[in-house]
């Protein structure tokens, strides 16, 4: 056939800017749009129709069909290449006329491109896309198949080898047909998986809390296959034991604490998770500090070297680390795979092939994490520091009642929360307590007062943090940094590391929150009536709504807070997870871990 013969390489050559790349260039048939010139460098594939334009596109019973498909793909943004032997192409796509029996059809050998292209009812959203390349000639589709093959090789961050955990339990069940739906895509893109299945409560927890560092080392990644709670048990299971940071203050050593207003929690040029720690006092004496730590159910301080590292010293009974992040020996810290079913704050959707497709594509951000440190459990509890890890959100009152609530109710499935949390508006309790923070100046947020939203390449969290004390020997930072305190009956209180983005809160808890900023946001509701709570929680239902917007709403940016209660009971979700606590603290970690993700898009 006349057609088929013209299916011939036009050649090779090599790119100028890329010696070792080779620019090939055939004639194809593109399956389900017609004969192109297909064309591949050192950023990807690009074609365009040999057709002329009276013959472009294809004709069924004298009605022109012209089909739609872009001219190029980014090697950046395939995941696979397939050689599919010998079988159909087609010149025009059928689901534009199923009936029709006089579209051209060939048969020949063929390659498929797997790649995405963005969602054009929602860009967030990625959907897998393939391209299929025909040809007559077996060695011209395999050549160019190893071709693309050597090309996606050298995309650099994309996991070789990960670690998945499925909760079949998850959502009544789920979190197994979600595997079941994304794990070709795994296969396809050439990645080893390694899957577990749990069995139990905690199952995930164990296995990561026991599992030594060198084993980890094995995996490139992550995955958690269920919902926030799961991930929650995840991260704490890998934290917990690997994560050596001292605690945050506690509430009655905000209140005891010399000048304790004047305290300061700071962050360290260039910060990262190993040299981490709260400051107060700073000495200008060259470049060391004066470190107060806690230890031993006291407060104790040091002169420390802190541009040397790795130094371990007994002071006064204590020990103080202080940890070199380019130190071999210190602590692990992978990329984790955020939940496939839900990732509104980090991807702009709820849709596990986006994130799938993300992580065999090696996106990656860096995500804040909160440590959370429960000092006494009720008022008659002896005081015994018990440390979880918040990825998202930490909340009390109306939160903690609702997480309490939908406990009792599981085998309703995810309708359970919107029931509990009906159930629970409707009783509105508030609770008495007191909250004390760490009061950031504006400078100090690196957007000078301007309301900066979180996306994709995000200016905020890519800046590195600067150096906030200062050596002159002018004045130390006590005197710029002070803790506030707000006491009195409250609705909730919620402490947001990320927006917290999802359908029935488009914009989120705080819709300018970052990923990775190194600040939490403390929403503070206080008791009001019953009709102005319900206006408040319209607006959090209302995309480019303003929930802060009224008297009863404090919102503080922070880097740390304490929490007492002055009720019986006190109930707090971290991250839908409980926990009882009747005084706790906590502190965020900038960018601590490494989260498969682009960043929220629009």
């Amino acid at each position: 056939m006349e057609r088929e013969q013209s299916c011939s390489a036009v050649g090779g050559e090599t790119h100028p800017n890329h010696p070792q790349t080779l620019i090939l260039k055939s004639i194809f048939f593109l399956d389900g749009f017609g004969e192109v010139l297909l064309t591949s460098n050192s950023d990807g594939l690009s074609w365009e129709s040999v057709d002329s334009p009276e013959t472009e596109g294809s004709h069924c019973l004298g009605i022109k069909l012209v089909p739609e498909a872009p001219a190029e793909v980014k090697f950046s943004d395939i995941y696979a290449v397939e050689f599919d032997n010998f079988g159909v192409i087609q010149k025009s796509k059928l689901a534009v006329a199923p009936s029709c029996i006089l579209c051209d059809e060939y048969e020949m050998y063929r390659f498929t491109v797997h790649c995405f292209q963005r969602s054009k009812s929602q860009p967030a959203q990625w959907v897998l896309t393939k391209f299929t390349f025909g040809h007559e000639d077996q060695q011209t589709c395999q050549m160019w198949v190893n071709q693309i093959d050597a090309s996606l090789v050298l995309q650099v961050g994309r996991p070789k080898n990960l670690l998945v955990f499925v909760n079949p339990r998850s959502g009544k069940g789920i979190g197994s047909r979600t595997w079941e739906a994304v794990a070709p895509i795994f296969l396809r893109a050439k990645i080893n998986t390694k899957v577990i299945v749990t069995e139990r409560a905690n199952h995930a927890f164990d296995v990561m809390a026991s599992t030594a560092n060198k084993d980890l080392k094995m995996y490139d990644g992550i995955v958690a296959v269920g919902g926030d709670g799961f991930f929650n048990e995840i991260l704490n299971g890998f934290l917990l034991s690997r994560h050596l940071a001292h605690y945050p203050p506690t509430p009655s050593d905000i209140i005891d604490f010399p000048q304790a207003e004047g305290n300061s929690t700071d962050h360290d040029s260039e910060i990262s998770p190993f040299d981490t720690w709260f400051r107060f006092g700073i000495i200008p004496a060259g470049s060391t500090d004066a470190i107060v730590m806690w230890k031993q159910k006291k407060w104790f301080s040091a002169i420390v070297d802190v541009e040397r590292g790795g130094v371990n010293r007994d002071v006064e009974g204590g020990i103080i680390l202080v940890f070199n992040p380019r130190d071999p020996r210190a602590p692990l810290f992978r990329t984790l795979g955020c939940s496939l079913q839900k990732q509104c704050s980090s991807t702009g959707c709820r849709d596990p092939i986006t994130s799938t497709l993300q992580i065999v594509l090696g996106k990656r951000v860096h995500l804040d994490i909160a440590q959370v440190v429960r000092w006494k459990k009720t008022p008659t509890s002896n005081f015994d520091p018990y440390v979880r890890y918040a990825a998202s959100f930490a909340g009390y009152g109306f939160y903690g009642d609702v997480i309490t609530e939908s406990e009792k109710l599981r085998w309703m499935g995810p309708r359970r929360y919107d029931y509990a949390g009906t159930r629970v508006f409707l009783r509105h309790s508030s609770y008495e307590a007191e909250v004390a923070y760490v009061d950031i100046k504006s400078e100090d947020t690196n957007t000078n007062g301007k309301r900066v939203l979180c996306r994709r390449n995000c200016s905020i969290c890519n800046t590195k943090p600067h150096l906030k004390h200062s050596h002159t020997g002018s004045r130390s930072r006590q005197d710029e940094t002070r803790w506030l305190k707000s006491k009195g009956r409250f609705l909730s209180i919620g402490a947001a590391v990320i927006s917290c983005r999802n359908e029935k809160a488009p914009d989120g808890l705080v819709a300018d929150a970052h990923l990775s900023d190194g600040f939490l946001h403390l929403i503070l509701i206080r008791d009001c009536h019953h009709a102005l709570y319900l206006w408040h929680l319209t607006q959090l239902a209302r995309k480019g709504g303003k929930p802060m917007d009224f008297k009863f709403v404090e919102h503080h940016k922070t880097t740390a807070f304490t929490f007492t209660s002055f009720g019986d009971q006190s109930v707090w979700n971290l991250d839908g997870e409980l926990l009882e606590a009747h005084q706790l603290s906590a502190q965020v970690f900038r960018g601590l871990i490494s989260l498969f993700a682009s960043g929220p898009e629009v």
